[in-house]
């Protein structure tokens, strides 16, 4: 048993257990002892934590690519894409106007590309990438700059 509250007199609809060592498990059991009105629901039931694999490599080839701002043209989007990493699930891609502020953050399952619409016409954005899996977080790329 890795928590027991059977003895528990609180109502803890939102109730957080942090575990104070790391444990190893193949699957979680949940199970009801007792409810005053006798109907038991369970929702966002929520397991963190990192597998025994290996994290994904850093993100390669990653470039933000926009119309140029001498040209005529689309400049609020930016299409940004990498070179796929098999062992990802997925991509975070972060962004800002300033490179020391990537505040806003994108995340990109399963592909190797991502339209983003969110810029101004006139202003520089800055991103960076980094790849994610059960087992752990990449390192970042470097920050880019999208004029």
């Amino acid at each position: 048993m890795i928590v027991d509250k059977s003895k528990n007199t609180k109502d803890v609809p939102h109730d957080y257990v942090e575990l104070e060592k790391p444990t190893k498990a193949r699957f979680l059991k949940m199970e009801n002892l007792k409810m005053p009105t006798g109907k038991f629901a369970l929702s966002g039931f929520r397991v963190f934590g990192k597998g025994a694999g290996t994290a994904p490599k850093k993100v390669e080839d990653f470039v933000p690519l926009r119309a140029d701002p001498k040209k005529y043209g689309e400049r609020r989007s930016i299409w940004m894409k990498w070179r796929q990493n098999p062992d990802a699930d997925g991509y975070v891609i972060y962004w800002g106007k300033s490179p020391d502020k990537l505040y806003g953050s994108i995340m990109v399952y399963g592909k190797n590309e991502y339209f983003f619409t969110g810029a101004d016409r006139t202003d520089s954005y800055y991103f960076q990438i980094e790849a994610f899996n059960a087992n752990g977080i990449s390192e970042r790329t470097e920050v880019f700059k999208s004029e």
